[in-house]
């Protein structure tokens, strides 16, 4: 077996987030618990609707506005949704290793991703030149663990599952990836990647 390209996750990986600041000054404004707020956000059919391109940016905050009674506007709402990326010194480690590694192998982000976080992080982080190729949830019309994301790395690196090394910070979704035969690796940060085996074999 030869491996074709490296696929790797935003989330956490790249970029680091979290809903829990956009869901407290959600909040703040509703008489929803943050909780609530945080599940809405972070996995709801909503959100899903949004992040496979399904329904539009103003179409979500509608929905959003409505389930919590919202009396925000617009522009308002888009701040604290977007509010909630910080790049660290894992984010940067993990650049500069897919900067590395990309002299060898072509390189692949592939994200759970709406239209509206994705402007705001090309707009406010250099991240996305570093990648030979982005494949985005909102774009593609299909969100992880679904398989047809998966396929549109395959069809880019014209490899299979099995000649593809894939991180991802989540551990349901690297399992989905290891179930249709990816190398796939929980990422905790570039060091701790670089000792997996087949990693090191193909530095």
């Amino acid at each position: 077996m030869n491996i074709k390209g490296f696929l790797f996750d935003l989330g956490n990986v790249l970029v680091d987030f979290n809903h829990y600041i956009a869901a407290g000054k959600i909040a703040d404004l509703s008489r929803y618990d943050k909780d609530y707020i945080f599940n809405l956000f972070f996995d709801s059919p909503i959100t899903e609707a949004f992040e496979e391109g399904r329904i539009s940016a103003q179409d979500f905050f509608q929905e959003v506005k409505t389930t919590l009674s919202l009396t925000i506007g617009y522009e308002e709402f888009i701040k604290i949704w977007n509010g909630i990326f910080y790049i660290t010194d894992k984010n940067k480690a993990c650049l500069n290793f897919i900067k590395f590694i990309n002299q060898k192998y072509p390189v692949v982000m592939i994200s759970n991703i709406n239209i509206l976080h994705y402007e705001y992080i090309n707009r406010e982080f250099d991240i996305f030149g570093y990648f030979d190729k982005l494949i985005l949830s909102f774009e593609v019309k299909s969100r992880k663990p679904k398989r047809g994301i998966y396929f549109k790395a395959e069809e880019f690196l014209h490899a299979s599952a099995q000649e593809i090394i894939y991180a991802d910070d989540r551990s349901d979704l690297v399992k989905a990836a290891k179930d249709i035969g990816y190398n796939a690796y929980i990422f905790q940060d570039i060091d701790n990647f670089m000792k997996e085996d087949l990693v090191k074999k193909y530095l």
